[in-house]
């Protein structure tokens, strides 16, 4: 298996366009002139995934006085994905990225341990972008549990 790519502060962030929850397309240059927190996360509807989403879903009016639009990118179908927002009340883009190109890019397909296992999937990743289009934070094989507050620690923004 080849090494995946790890972005680094201060690279462009990849370009894509991923269609949402709604079926509507979504490209980063969307957002081009505001700030971006684009989270991978291996599954919708599965514990931890479920914890991670509602907990940006929980601080999205904090991330938003702070100027940051929340992205979650998952494997998963469009279908899927709009169960998983109706479920849980998630109103923020899920993007659909069944043929992994756009977890490609950001490194977040990979090698990874689960109990023990070497297996390959998605690795839990968080990326924060600039007004500019770049990498100005990347977060690999973080935890679902914590991550939202330890991000929004990172970026100095208050609950």
């Amino acid at each position: 298996m080849t090494e995946s790519v790890r972005l680094e502060p201060g690279q462009p962030a990849p370009a894509f366009t991923l269609n949402d929850q709604n079926g509507a397309p979504v490209s980063l240059s969307d957002y081009r002139g505001q700030k971006v927190v684009l989270y991978f996360y291996p599954a919708a509807m599965t514990p931890a995934c479920t914890t991670q989403s509602c907990d940006f879903r929980d601080s999205l009016g904090s991330l938003a006085a702070a100027g940051y639009q929340v992205l979650g990118v998952s494997k998963d179908s469009v279908a899927t994905l709009a169960e998983f927002a109706e479920r849980d009340a998630l109103t923020f883009p899920l993007l659909s990225d069944e043929d992994l190109t756009v977890h490609r890019l950001y490194g977040a397909w990979g090698e990874k341990n689960s109990y023990g296992r070497i297996i390959t999937g998605t690795l839990r990743s968080t990326f924060v972008i600039d007004e500019d289009g770049h990498v100005s934070h990347t977060f690999y094989n973080t935890k679902a549990t914590g991550h939202v507050a330890m991000l929004r620690k990172r970026l100095k923004i208050s609950a």
